[in-house]
């Protein structure tokens, strides 16, 4: 059951468009429009829809520093419900690609973020396991997974509190592949004495320890490899199989005979058109796959044959993560269609969903026509935008500034005739994406709205404040005018956003403003994805004072400390400065009741003309509602974020929330790349395909450590002959170039020969 605990309910006009939601959606409509602007509640009201239709839910986001944000304030509204996050998990991705002018083949590059693993392991684990999800995700969330039915099969959930054999488990463990030792453990092992079960999962460098009474698991713990001290207690345990890839020899050999046959159809068909370079090509790489795969079950870009080990049908999609959601709602909720999806910021999330399979069919295409890959590397892609569309029962766009694909499609939902200027605009159902006409650009947005019934408008925020107001200033002399606006308001322990058109400007900026003693940090698309959440922490706490950034300073950027925004290049019309960029960063500034934008421009632009006049409107009738109602804008109050909290779970392998509130053991610590990742290495679909660059990856650790009996430190006997054996494990890590295992074991041989001192 979904619980939403808040100090404050619904106010300002957030009740009258949680009711017309909640009516809508219950009514059977399949697409709803919020039109809320910045500051009005869009979280809020989106967590007391969830409540009320108490329905499993995807909420969209389209990157992922809001996606963060909107889990942090989406834990503390649902904290005794399971709030996870679904992102991608390449802090850097370099996809392979060839191309032909320049005869170039670019070799895929990527960088993995293991925080992000765990948490999208958490994610699914919960979707199988607990009727009470909600998930925060971005546009991975179309990218392809293994069926929920082969996750269950090849994972084993164990939890406090759960009635089960010792020996039931056992067998279940052996089915996964697991050894069974009466003695001394290694990395795949398990060992059953008495009521203790430990098992060592492969990704782990220590040990769980199951502890079993009466009443079925009593503890589940992780102990330090050699000395089986306590190290960690857990509720709820995920398994993971013991081999990379868990499937029968039967399906394994049918799959290969699959490739093998496709491929001999391609060398064909290459060879009849002349194209003998190619059809050398094809066969190469293909064979050499083969090889490795038939080898250790793996081979670099193994994800391009996803249809033949999947036993899809040509163009038929893979599964993904609404597949989950959709049998979460099956097997918890009476249907496979109850459950709902929420997109945030649809004006942008939107056309991203629909342009990922375009621009992964360009890509492809080259490497496939050219004889890199065969033609069912096609079939490793994402949704495609009418798919998706097809699969989502129902959905709530969420915007300030709703963009003119959800409005065609809600008129088209409610069988309203569409407006003239959204008749070139594809209504977000179907595959292709025509050009937008001229017509639609010279419209505005306010007169778009004022021609389709049914949007839900929330424009009253809750605590009184007015949009911002705004000051246009010459271009001239902008940098020293910022500094003494910034200067004033360090003084009054406020926070400034900055934002400017490109990466490099962002650095110098931030730069130019630190060399003068002002707190300054930059924040663009090459920041890793969680340094992005703490610089925004640290930007709250007061360790920053300014900002400076791109695109990343618009959408949903929750900072209540900000009351100054300024914008560079206010009058250069294109995609960062047109009317709907322009409102969304403008509504950066209207959580504080100081809030002022100033727009550096020489001119005024036609899409700042639109974007001031709205603001200006919007403010007037405000202001007329506060004085109606005696209201004074107050600033929103939000407790300060803590630094670094995530650095603690992702030592332990820690994400997610047990069923009964308690922490979840999901992964594995830190340090492995490759194929040692969860995502990928597990039955994570897409992420179990994506695999490293390296073939040596593939490789099982080498069994390293020694017998691991228990041993209790009784003597300074012992401790010496726990160092000795420490010693010979840190030496063993550093040789793999696990250098923060090696550390880590470094710092307990110190601990343990003080203790003796």
């Amino acid at each position: 059951m979904f619980v939403l605990r808040s100090e404050y309910g619904p106010a300002g006009d957030q009740q009258q468009a949680i009711d017309s939601l909640v009516d809508q959606i219950e009514a059977g409509q399949e697409r709803c429009v919020l039109l809320g602007v910045t500051g009005s509640g869009k979280t809020f009201a989106m967590a007391n829809i969830i409540e009320r239709l108490q329905l499993p839910t995807l909420v969209l986001s389209h990157n992922k520093t809001l996606a963060r944000q909107l889990w942090q304030e989406m834990s503390e509204l649902f904290p005794g419900n399971a709030v996870e996050y679904f992102v991608s998990y390449y802090d850097y991705y370099q996809p392979e690609a060839y191309i032909p002018g320049r005869d170039l083949y670019i070799d895929k590059e990527l960088q993995m973020n293991e925080r992000i693993e765990q948490e999208r392991f958490s994610t699914v684990a919960s979707l199988v396991s607990r009727p009470d999800v909600i998930t925060i995700g971005t546009v991975s969330s179309i990218y392809g997974l293994n069926p929920p039915e082969v996750f269950e099969q090849n994972h084993m959930r164990l939890h406090v509190g759960q009635k089960i054999d010792p020996q039931d488990v056992v067998r279940e463990l052996v089915g996964l592949q697991y050894r069974r030792t009466t003695g001394g453990m290694t990395r795949g092992d398990i060992r059953l004495r008495g009521e203790v079960l430990d098992i060592w999962m492969p990704s782990r460098d220590d040990p769980m320890r199951v502890i079993f009474g009466w009443e079925g698991i009593e503890k589940i713990q992780i102990c330090e490899a050699i000395s089986w001290e306590l190290l960690d207690e857990f509720e709820e345990a995920w398994i993971h199989p013991r081999e990379f890839y868990m499937t029968s020899e039967e399906s394994f050999n049918d799959a290969l005979q699959d490739i093998e046959h496709e491929l001999d159809g391609r060398v064909d068909w290459f060879q009849t058109k002349g194209m003998d370079i190619e059809a050398h090509r094809i066969e190469g790489r293909t064979r050499f796959d083969l090889e490795m795969l038939t080898e250790i079950g793996s081979c670099k870009g193994v994800e391009n044959y996803s249809r033949h080990f999947d036993r899809r049908k040509r163009g038929e999609r893979a599964y993904c993560l609404l597949d989950f959601f959709s049998t979460n709602a099956e097997k918890f909720h009476g249907g496979s269609e109850r459950y709902l999806v929420i997109m945030d910021e649809s004006h942008v999330t939107l056309p991203q969903v629909g342009g990922m399979h375009g621009g992964d069919f360009s890509r492809k295409k080259n490497l496939i026509d050219h004889g890199f890959r065969l033609p069912s590397a096609y079939d490793n892609r994402p949704l495609r935008i009418d798919e998706f569309q097809s699969i989502v029962p129902q959905m709530v766009y969420v915007s300030a500034t709703p963009g003119e694909r959800e409005l065609r499609h809600l008129a088209e939902i409610t069988e309203q005739e569409v407006p003239t200027e959204l008749m070139h605009v594809p209504g977000g159902g179907g595959a292709s994406e025509p050009q937008l006409s001229k017509k639609v650009g010279s419209t505005t947005l306010e007169g778009t709205l004022s021609q389709i019934e049914g949007v839900v408008n929330m424009e009253i925020r809750p605590t009184g404040l007015l949009d911002p107001k705004i000051i246009v200033r010459g271009v001239e002399g902008q940098v020293q005018d910022l500094m003494s606006e910034i200067n004033s308001r360090v003084e009054r322990d406020e926070r400034v956003l900055v934002t400017v058109m490109t990466i490099k400007f962002a650095e110098e900026v931030a730069g130019y403003l630190e060399r003068n003693g002002i707190k300054a940090h930059y924040l663009h698309s090459e920041i890793d994805t969680l340094e992005r959440t703490e610089i925004i922490k640290a930007l709250r706490i007061g360790h920053i004072d300014v900002i400076v950034g791109i695109n990343l300073l618009r959408e949903g950027l929750d900072i209540p400390e900000v009351s100054l925004v300024a914008i560079f290049d206010a009058d250069k019309q294109g995609f960062l400065r047109n009317e709907r960029s322009l409102l969304q960063t403008i509504g950066r500034a209207s959580r504080n009741e100081n809030g002022v934008v100033i727009l550096y421009a020489d001119s005024i632009s036609p899409s700042m003309e639109a974007a001031m006049r709205q603001t200006t409107q919007r403010r007037s009738r405000q202001k007329r509602h506060n004085d109606e109602h005696g209201i004074t804008p107050r600033t929103i109050q939000k407790p300060l974020p803590v630094m670094g909290q995530e650095v603690a779970d992702l030592l332990a392998g820690a994400a997610g929330r047990a069923s009964g509130g308690g922490r979840r053991l999901v992964g594995k610590a830190p340090g492995k790349k490759g194929l040692e990742g969860l995502a990928q290495k597990f039955a994570l679909g897409a992420g179990m395909w994506n695999t490293s660059d390296s073939v040596l990856d593939n490789v099982s650790q080498p069994d390293w450590v020694e017998d691991s009996e228990d041993i209790r430190i009784e003597s300074g006997d012992d401790v010496s002959r726990i160092v000795e054996k420490l010693e010979k494990e840190m030496r063993a890590a550093a040789a793999r170039l696990d250098f923060e295992r090696a550390a880590s074991i470094r710092d307990r041989i110190i601990q343990l020969q003080s203790t003796t001192n």
